[in-house]
């Protein structure tokens, strides 16, 4: 059985085992809806426990000939899949535009960065060394070698929902390992269509598996299976936690991308017109539905008005409307939820002294969900709002003036999070200053967009531990074994 993907009118779907397209037990499923119009996409099955262990086993088979081949045998194919996914462009883009509401454009940038993943894990398989250490003992030699963890449990998000899986999927393979993975029931079709390229590069049946449906009934198949030797899980910070604590019972390895609520300076040494289209671009890409996307703004007492004005007209500009619209630069909140969140934080900040400069409510479109928030911009935000102090996850920004660089890192640095931050400025003295004191896992430095493949991404306090991209990611997959021989 092949899966079939989207159609005029919503159609079935199925989900990637052993090789094989395989539907839910008794028929289970569950309705994907485009957040924009309310359509019905497609039928996803609704997996359970034992279709999760069927996957788990079928890649536990696949393992051993997977990690027998060469690293220059899975790099190919690893590189094949990203080939693949850059010939469908087109079609993988409008695929996640209709079942996350992103507009196009940021969809095709993000199945280019979804590939890039996979380029560079499948050239980085290929630099896996291991270590000769000289010995203590002239009859002895010490070898240090590097392999696959095993079975890799994969479990992605909603928000990007083919980038998350390739940075996790790529070096997961190119390491040795196969793969079970776990994508959001908002946004399932971009992880099956990867599944079908993935069939058609030719990776081994069991090597990729993808399994839907409820996130805790195959969560706890994959901490309740030992034949699952690692997992990696990018999501909240709450749902990080709990589940921690479930891989204490088989000591899983675990990496975890969790929330995030990222500060954006601007020193009054900045370049004005470089720090309002980072604010722009870093703040409102895919409506502000990101986990680095800056949230607190911190602008310098001297500056303060220029960039609020400069700030407000970029803003005002935006436009907003389904993602396949022509020029539409903010589409819908992904489910109703969401937009209940912004609009509780918006109504805080009002009542709490902010003043709204632009947007604050929802916009009307004829003949579309009610799920579109207007660019906003809040002047005046306090340490009380909840704006600065929880993570927002829409199209809202909210700017407070500083005075002094030591004062601003301290507010920058006061939370709980640490996965991102941003900050402006051209003097080089100041820059390394407060790149090392910002304590987070990623700085932008005049940068409003540092993720790359080459790089490591991941936080710090509870915005998770782990890397993914570039060399270290690695790491993340396979296991040190250390030989001691004897001559």
């Amino acid at each position: 059985m092949r899966a079939i993907l989207i159609g005029e009118h919503g159609v079935q779907s199925a989900n990637l085992i052993g090789g094989e397209w395989v539907r839910a037990a008794g028929g289970a499923g569950h309705q994907v809806t485009n957040p924009a119009t309310d359509a019905v996409l497609a039928e996803i099955p609704s997996m359970g426990a034992d279709e999760t262990r069927q996957a788990i086993g079928s890649a536990r088979d696949a393992w051993g000939g997977w990690r027998g081949r060469t690293a220059a045998d899975r790099g190919a194919l690893v590189g094949l899949l990203a080939g693949l996914m850059r010939r469908d462009a087109d079609r993988l883009a409008r695929l996640m535009t209709a079942e996350q509401g992103k507009p196009l454009a940021e969809a095709a940038g993000e199945i280019e960065y979804a590939a890039s993943f996979l380029d560079w894990a499948g050239e980085e398989g290929k630099r896996l060394f291991g270590d000769m250490i000289p010995a203590s003992d002239a009859s002895k030699r010490i070898l240090v070698l590097r392999q696959p963890v095993g079975v890799a449990a994969i479990i992605t998000p909603w928000n990007f929902p083919s980038a998350m899986i390739t940075r996790k999927l790529g070096p997961a393979l190119a390491a040795g390992c196969t793969a079970v993975i776990k994508p959001s029931e908002l946004t399932p079709l971009s992880a099956i269509a990867i599944g079908e390229l993935a069939v058609e590069a030719g990776f081994p049946p069991g090597v990729v598996n993808i399994v839907t449906g409820d996130a805790a009934t195959i969560g706890d198949a994959f901490f309740d299976d030992d034949r699952v030797r690692k997992l990696s899980f990018t999501g909240s910070t709450g749902v990080g936690q709990k589940l921690m604590a479930k891989g204490a019972k088989n000591l899983l390895r675990l990496s975890m991308e969790l929330g995030g609520h990222a500060p954006f300076i601007v020193f009054e040494d900045a370049d004005l017109d470089k720090a309002i289209a980072a604010a722009v671009s870093c703040k409102y890409r895919n409506a502000g539905q990101t986990c680095i996307c800056a949230n607190r703004f911190y602008v310098q007492d001297a500056i303060y008005d220029r960039f609020m004005s400069g700030f407000a007209e970029a803003v005002r500009a935006l436009k907003v409307g389904e993602g396949t619209g022509e020029g539409v630069a903010i589409g819908p909140l992904i489910n109703d939820k969401a937009v209940e969140k912004v609009e509780k934080h918006v109504a805080d900040a009002r009542e709490k002294g902010g003043r709204v400069l632009v947007g604050g409510e929802r916009v009307n479109i004829d003949g579309l969900a009610d799920r579109f928030y207007a660019p906003t911009l809040i002047d005046g935000m306090t340490p009380e709002m909840l704006l600065h102090t929880e993570e927002t996850f829409g199209p809202v920004a909210a700017v407070r003036r500083f005075t002094t660089e030591d004062e601003v890192v301290a507010w920058a640095n006061d939370s709980e999070f640490g996965l991102a931050s941003y900050f402006f400025t051209r003097d080089a003295s100041r820059l390394m200053r407060v790149a090392e004191a910002l304590e987070y896992g990623i700085v932008g430095a005049n940068d409003g967009g540092p993720s790359t493949a080459q790089a490591p991404f991941g936080g710090v306090k509870h915005s998770g531990f782990g890397r993914e991209g570039g060399k270290y990611v690695m790491d993340e997959y396979t296991e040190y074994k250390y030989v001691s021989w004897a001559l």
